[in-house]
């Protein structure tokens, strides 16, 4: 099972507010050194809670839930604390300064198994942590290696914190020696407790589930079979979860049908399918396979919408007028029979002029072709409203049969897939408000206005280009960043929308609507997506039970909301991180074949240990800072560069680079001889 990635169907800032890995390590290495650990208005043994996050050299930092300033604890005040842990500790302002703590109390263990490299030494082994913010190893005694060998991937279960010394842990499952094909991808997926399989009580209730739509299961259902229903997916998608159509109404009003999988039909709330598909939280999507929220037997089956067979669906029936305004709306559960699984590229080369695929679809074409005019119609309308758009290539990694990487291109945009992100964006705006107008309990998705120092930073850093953003710096509006961005020259353009990238705020589930700030939609939410999605899935519950009941039926969620937003944030942010860990490992295998090749490319993050690189393929490499020419480089972390009295590296400029070497997921740079 496989899917276009996330942003073709949840909208066009799904991505607002994610951060490079340099943006990342920026926000975290200007906090301490403004803290500098010699602070002097303090008081000795504050208490404080935060999450550990450590050092391999065994000291680490208190991340505060206040968030005050880091303190820095040492290796012997930790007290059996790892990366990651929850603690509380106390302020000591020994040693560095009123920046010291030790820890009291672990309150939570944030590690109960690690992925790591097995090492065999004599008598016992340990398990060398890939996560180097651990802080540690883990030993392992004999009788508790599980059979592994020197050198193999495991995953190893902590067993006991012995004070001042190493977790003792037990191997609980044995992945292989990493140069052996999908062991790589298999790693991060234990390492972020992904689950590839299904609990047998899960699998046994989906077979329960039928295969094929029965009469009696249309009861109170709108029949949409007759009307040209189509689904357009990539060219390798198995689950299809929205179809849709378009014709004129009599009125002359484009009628929009946006048809999707009524997955809450099989799902019921409470079962063992929905509490596992409650527990992912989502799909999660790697170049080599997909770990699926649900079982095969539903998301490629019954609840897939296949061409020629009948499904049930929620249906989102729009009518639009000629400059794209909705006029009105019907949400109906319905059935329909697709006529035909269109791809991206089907549609894109029809809507080209690609003779051959224009005969053999020809009842299919004018609909597409009002389907390509209504979309270009809803997006002008957005842009026209604030929507931002963000200039920030994407890639694709293409692997051979052993799951190795071959290439990392760029990816491309069909109109196609602007067809689609379109008609989705309007399905979900439009369900939004109608369940606000009702007064639903409901799961948002939310995107708030950036903070006002972010923007401030952003302001900063245009102002040295000589730009000027308009608009109020303490309550930006979305119009501010959309024609910013549009006036922007291409000499510019690419690095000014990496700044304004990182300003957003980061986009999340809520039970109160905000709003979208990066669509400039008043409301939104994810409705389009059940099969993948935990989020979509709840709200279907709820409309399914308020089409039936009425009002009456809200009482029964509206205490389940909010832990179903959060949760599923959470489970969102895990998602995107091992995706993008993934994805790093990737480009990083493709590069370590061209150790000593030259490219050019742009710097893309700033940070006092060096500049990141990034290449027209989008793989990017550190260049570290006593490699640069020269030397006594100052880091202007609001300007986003590096001085020094001879040279000055900041972000959007061109540098031509060497590749030196690549470290699992890392690849690192040098410049060529003339940058130098």
């Amino acid at each position: 099972m496989s899917k276009e990635k996330r942003k073709n169907k949840n909208g066009g800032a799904a991505k607002s507010g994610n951060k490079s890995r340099a943006s990342q390590k920026n926000v975290k290495s200007k906090k301490r050194a403004a803290t500098g650990y010699g602070a002097k208005n303090f008081t000795e043994h504050e208490k404080y809670t935060g999450k550990i996050d450590a050092s391999s050299k065994g000291f680490g930092f208190l991340i505060r839930d206040d968030g005050g300033e880091d303190l820095f604890i040492p290796a012997r005040d930790m007290n059996t604390a790892i990366g990651g842990d929850r603690v509380v500790a106390e302020r000591t302002g020994h040693g560095r300064g009123a920046g010291e703590a030790r820890v009291l109390e672990v309150t939570e263990r944030a590690n109960t198994s690690v992925v790591g490299t097995y090492c065999r030494d004599g008598n016992f082994g340990y398990v060398v942590a890939d996560n180097s913010r651990l802080g540690t190893d883990i030993f392992v005694k004999n009788e508790h290696s599980g059979g592994a060998k020197n050198g193999e991937k495991v995953v190893v279960k902590i067993l006991s914190y012995p004070p001042m010394r190493r977790p003792d842990g037990e191997i609980i499952e044995v992945l292989g020696f990493p140069d052996e094909a999908g062991v790589d991808v298999l790693s991060i997926i234990r390492a972020h407790d992904l689950h590839e399989n299904f609990p047998l009580g899960v699998i046994e209730e989906s077979g329960r589930i039928p295969e094929s739509v029965s009469e009696e299961m249309l009861a109170g259902r709108k029949d949409y079979r007759d009307e040209l229903i189509i689904t357009i997916d990539g060219d390798d998608s198995r689950d299809f979860d929205d179809a849709v159509t378009l014709s004129r109404a009599k009125d002359g009003l484009f009628r929009l049908g946006v048809h999707i999988a009524d997955v809450a039909e099989y799902v019921r709330r409470g079962t063992k399918l929905d509490k596992e598909a409650y527990a992912r939280g989502t799909s999660v999507y790697f170049p080599d396979r997909v770990i699926p929220m649900l079982p095969e037997k539903l998301s490629n089956g019954i609840c897939s919408l296949n061409e020629g067979e009948d499904r049930l669906t929620l249906s989102v029936i729009m009518h639009f007028d000629n400059l794209g305004n909705i006029v009105k709306h019907k949400i109906r559960e319905g059935v329909i029979r697709s006529r035909a699984r269109m791809t991206y590229s089907q549609v894109a080369a029809i809507l080209d002029g690609d003779k051959k695929l224009r005969e053999r679809y020809a009842p299919i074409v004018p609909m597409l072709e009002e389907m390509k005019l209504l979309a270009e119609l809803l997006r002008n309308r957005r842009t026209e409203r604030g929507n931002i758009e963000f200039d920030i290539p994407e890639c694709k990694i293409v692997l051979d049969e052993n799951g190795r990487t071959t290439d990392v291109v760029k990816s491309k945009q069909l109109v196609s897939h602007k067809i689609i992100e379109e008609f989705m964006l309007a399905c979900n705006e439009t369900v939004a408000e109608h369940f606000v107008r009702e007064k639903a309990p409901f799961v948002f998705r939310a995107h708030a206005a950036p903070p006002a120092e972010k923007v401030q930073t952003l302001v900063s850093f245009v102002s040295a280009l000589g730009l000027t953003f308009k608009g109020n710096l303490n309550a930006p509006q979305s119009i501010d960043f959309a024609r910013f961005l549009a006036s922007l020259d291409s000499n510019v353009s690419g690095v000014v929308n990496r700044v304004a990238l990182r300003s957003m705020s980061k986009a999340a589930y809520e039970p109160n609507n905000i709003g979208h700030f990066g669509l400039a939609a008043p409301y939104y939410c994810h409705f389009t997506s059940p099969i993948r999605r935990y989020p979509d899935l709840m709200i279907h519950r709820i409309i399914k039970d308020f089409l039936h009941n009425g009002e009456k039926a809200f009482k029964k969620y509206a205490d389940a909301v909010g832990d179903v937003a959060k949760h599923s944030s959470e489970r969102e942010k895990l998602a995107e991180a091992a995706e993008r860990k993934v994805d790093d490992l990737k480009k990083a295998e493709y590069m370590r074949d061209k150790i000593g090749e030259k490219y050019s490319g742009i710097i893309s993050g700033v940070t006092e240990w060096g500049i990141f690189v990034e290449l027209d393929n989008t793989v990017e490499g550190l260049v570290r800072t006593e490699n640069l020419p020269g030397g006594g480089y100052v880091f202007n972390a609001d300007l986003f560069r590096l001085d020094s009295p001879s040279s000055t590296f900041k972000l959007g400029d061109s540098v031509n680079i060497e590749v030196e070497k690549v470290t699992g997921d890392r690849v690192s740079f040098k410049l060529c001889e003339s940058e130098k």
